[in-house]
């Protein structure tokens, strides 16, 4: 079976991410990393999905049957496992979580020694590993080399800690209220703690998870409830996390949601003014509006741009000596101070910027104007390669000619195919758009 996807693994929970699938595949990653191992503790977090109690375990199971000691530190954000598992000297992080995808589904990421998520080769080695029996068979391991867990409760104040540092010391958040949206999520206890401390008037929503309420009607998927909290309270700014809270949508004080690209251009320029910005630039994915790409320009930055997933956006920025860089959707990354994109850590350095500009929100996130962009998600019955689908190429040149940029890719973790669509005439990007829809309906049924 194909296991990892643009993120990890992912899948319906006892399904594709199964009991059985989640220990076979802790014995695999546990296999790989003795090669590295210097302390033999992996840490394990997770968010708020019933199904998370399931996979844990199984996970646990397979670790310890093949030597590895793991520590278990319950509902904790993504960027959170990072951070932790190099704090804590761990040989491995595992984050068990399927992002903004809904309770029924769950997954797996992994996290090496220092941080960093696995890149393709390494999630291909581990992939391997999980199909080969004998490999499998051959490190179980018995008597006193059988591994041990242990759950600690308290590491939560370390990242709240780190988190806090990233927000300017002279700097404090006293006469602002924002909204912050949680998602039923795993930051309910640290986004709110975190703001609180630093002295905002916090308003907080999404934060009682049930285990089958994450990401429903809520969070960064659903920003329109944040809207509407920000509206009634009249906060000063509105912010959603995800349901592993490394992803952040923020909302105006008018209640209207910050484009990703915007949110990104700002602290870029704004890194840039405090002499923090490394690399002359950023980096962005494919996904990201050319409006983008102008601004940075005009204010003496560049942009690179990546394949879609917050890992390849890292790997380019290390790749290019650069400490920020991002997703439209809101994984932002400001490698100072995460590894990966995390939407808490994000949340403060805007937080910090409005603070400094004393303006209000919608002044200060809308530096420029964006190009007319349609982006559509299609179900599909089979992701054929592109280069086998006939009249594709017809269909690329012919919206070229029209000036337009497009970009056509699979989901990596569900069965859809994304269109985006990006152009200076809005009407003739719908029609074009339709004809895209069509075609793919009939290429891909």
């Amino acid at each position: 079976m194909t296991l990892f996807g643009t993120d990890g693994v992912r899948g319906k929970a006892g399904k594709k991410v199964s009991a059985v699938n989640a220990m076979r595949l802790a014995m695999a990653t546990g296999i790989y990393f003795k090669q590295f191992a210097k302390t033999k503790k992996i840490l394990v977090g997770k968010d708020t999905r019933r199904s998370g109690y399931m996979i844990e375990n199984a996970i646990v199971s397979g670790l310890t049957a093949v030597g590895f000691d793991v520590i278990q530190i319950g509902p904790m954000p993504t960027p959170a496992i990072a951070f932790l598992t190099e704090n804590m000297r761990c040989d491995a992080g595992i984050m068990i979580s399927a992002s903004h995808n809904p309770y029924y589904d769950n997954g797996i990421k992994f996290f090496d020694g220092e941080g960093n998520k696995l890149n393709r080769e390494k999630e291909e080695e581990i992939e391997a590993i999980f199909e080969d029996d004998d490999a499998i068979a051959k490190a179980q391991v018995t008597d006193k080399n059988i591994g041990k867990s242990k759950r600690i409760d308290d590491v939560i104040g370390r990242y709240i800690v780190h988190i806090k540092n990233s927000f300017p010391k002279p700097l404090t958040l006293a006469g602002k209220r924002v909204v912050i949206d949680c998602a039923n999520g795993a930051g309910y206890i640290v986004g709110p703690t975190v703001l609180q401390e630093l002295g905002a008037d916090v308003v907080v929503i999404g934060d009682k998870p049930n285990g089958f309420n994450i990401n429903e009607g809520c969070g960064a998927m659903h920003p329109e409830n944040l809207a509407k909290v920000v509206l009634e309270s009249r906060a000063d700014v509105g912010i959603a996390l995800d349901g592993d809270a490394d992803r952040l949508v923020m909302v105006d004080e008018k209640g209207e949601v910050v484009d990703g690209d915007k949110l990104m251009a700002v602290l870029a320029v704004h890194l840039k003014n405090h002499d923090k910005i490394k690399g002359n630039g950023m980096v962005a994915t494919v996904m990201s509006n050319q409006g983008l790409d102008e601004y940075l320009h005009s204010q003496g930055l560049t942009l690179h741009r990546s394949a879609v997933g917050d890992k390849n956006v890292v790997e380019m920025m290390q790749e290019n000596g650069m400490n920020f860089g991002g997703e439209q959707s809101g994984h932002v990354i400001f490698s100072d101070f995460a590894k990966t994109g995390d939407g808490i850590t994000s949340a403060l350095q805007a937080l910090a910027y409005l603070v400094e500009t004393e303006k209000k929100a919608s002044e200060v996130f809308t530096p420029y104007i964006s190009y007319p962009q349609l982006l559509v998600n299609l179900l599909v019955d089979e992701k054929k390669p592109f280069d086998t689908i006939k009249g594709l190429d017809g269909l690329k040149e012919k919206v070229e000619s029209l000036g337009m940029r497009h970009l056509f890719r699979y989901s990596g973790t569900e069965n859809k195919i994304r269109l985006l669509l990006e152009g200076k005439d809005e009407e003739k990007l719908e029609e074009i758009m339709e004809e895209c829809k069509t075609f793919f309906k009939g290429a891909l049924a």
